[in-house]
C-alpha cells in the first residue's frame, strides 16, 4: 500500500512583497488587485506551513497546480524553499496551473520546468509530448501506483482562467495508460483544471477544463483509477464509472467551511483501489481533524 497526500493551489507569495516592474502592462496588475481584496484577507501562511509538515508524512506528496501566485521569479524561490524546509525530503511531484503560466513568456522561458523539473520527471520520457509547461504527460511508476502528470495550464487574457490539454497531450495519455508498466498498476491522474464541473458551460470555457469532456472520454474503460485536481479551492469527489475525481481546497485558506479550509487529502492505495480522506487545519493552525471529502450529486 502507498499513502499519497494531496495539496493544490498553495499560491506561494513573495517574501519580500511584489516585484512591481514585472506587474506593469500585463494582466498581473488584475491577479495583484484580486490577492488584496479577495485572497489575500484569507491566505495564511502558517497554515501552508502545517498542511506542509503534515502531508510530508506520507509517502509522496503531489501538488495539483498554482504553486505560485504570479509566477514570479521570487515566487518560484520561495516555493522550492517551503518544499526543501518543510517536507522532509518527502518525494515530490508537482503539475502546473494557470498562475504558474501567467504570461505568455513564462511559457517561452520555460521558467516551470526550470525551477521545479526535478519533480516532473518521468520514468517513460519516450511517451510524453512538448505543451505549454514543457514535456507531458509524465510517469512516476511507485509500487501499487503510476502517477501521471498533466498539463493544462495555458495562457490566458486577462480575466480568463481556463485550461486545455489538447488532442496530442489526451493521444500520449492513451498510449501511456495502455503501456504495461501503467495497466499493471492503479493510475492516479494529476491536473489542475477540474476534469468534473457542473457549472454552466460559460463558467466552464472562462474558468474551467476546455476539453473535460475529452479526458473522462479518455478514461471511460478505466476498471480503476484516481483523478487529482485543484483550482476550485473546494474539497469534493464524485465517480465516473470507476474512476474517482477528487479537487482539493486550497492548502493556506482560513474559511469555516471544512469543504474550503486550509488542508490536504490523503489517500491509502493499494491495487484495489483507494481510501480517501481529508485532513483538515484546526482553526488555531496548529493541528489537524480528519474531515469528509463531500460527495457531489451531480459531476458534469
Amino acid at each position: 500500500m502507498i499513502r499519497i497526500a494531496h495539496i493544490s493551489d498553495t499560491h506561494v507569495f513573495p517574501p519580500q512583497g511584489m516585484e512591481w516592474r514585472e506587474m506593469i502592462f500585463n494582466k498581473r496588475i488584475a491577479g495583484w488587485a484580486n490577492t488584496r481584496l479577495r485572497r489575500g484577507r484569507v491566505y495564511r501562511r502558517r497554515y501552508l506551513e502545517a498542511v506542509l509538515d503534515a502531508a510530508s508524512r506520507a509517502d509522496h506528496l503531489v501538488i495539483t497546480g498554482d504553486v505560485t501566485n504570479l509566477a514570479l521569479e521570487a515566487e518560484f524561490h520561495e516555493a522550492l524553499r517551503l518544499f526543501e524546509s518543510r517536507t522532509g525530503g518527502a518525494e515530490i511531484t508537482v503539475v502546473p496551473g494557470n498562475h504558474d503560466l501567467y504570461l505568455p513568456r513564462i511559457s517561452r522561458e520555460g521558467r516551470f520546468e526550470h525551477h521545479f523539473g526535478a519533480f516532473v520527471r518521468s520514468d517513460l520520457p519516450e511517451l510524453s509530448v512538448a505543451v505549454a509547461a514543457g514535456n507531458y504527460p509524465f510517469v512516476k511508476l511507485r509500487g501499487e501506483v503510476a502517477i501521471i502528470g498533466l498539463s493544462s495550464a495555458v495562457p490566458r487574457p486577462p480575466f480568463i482562467a481556463a485550461g486545455y490539454l489538447g488532442g496530442e497531450q489526451l493521444d500520449a495519455l492513451r498510449a501511456i495508460l495502455d503501456h504495461p508498466e501503467v495497466a499493471s498498476r492503479v493510475p492516479v491522474m494529476l491536473v489542475h483544471h477540474p476534469p468534473v464541473d457542473s457549472r454552466t458551460r460559460l463558467f466552464q470555457l472562462r474558468d474551467g477544463l476546455a476539453d473535460a469532456a475529452s479526458l473522462r472520454e479518455t478514461l471511460a474503460g478505466l476498471r480503476r483509477g484516481l483523478v487529482l485536481f485543484g483550482h476550485l479551492h473546494i474539497r469534493v469527489r464524485c465517480r465516473v464509472g470507476a474512476v474517482d475525481f477528487v479537487g482539493a481546497s486550497g492548502a493556506a485558506l482560513d474559511h469555516p467551511n471544512d469543504a474550503i479550509r486550509a488542508g490536504f487529502n490523503l489517500y491509502e492505495i493499494d491495487e484495489s483501489g483507494a481510501n480517501i480522506e481529508a485532513q483538515v487545519v484546526e482553526p488555531a493552525g496548529t493541528s489537524f481533524r480528519r474531515a469528509d471529502v463531500p460527495i457531489r450529486s451531480s459531476c458534469v
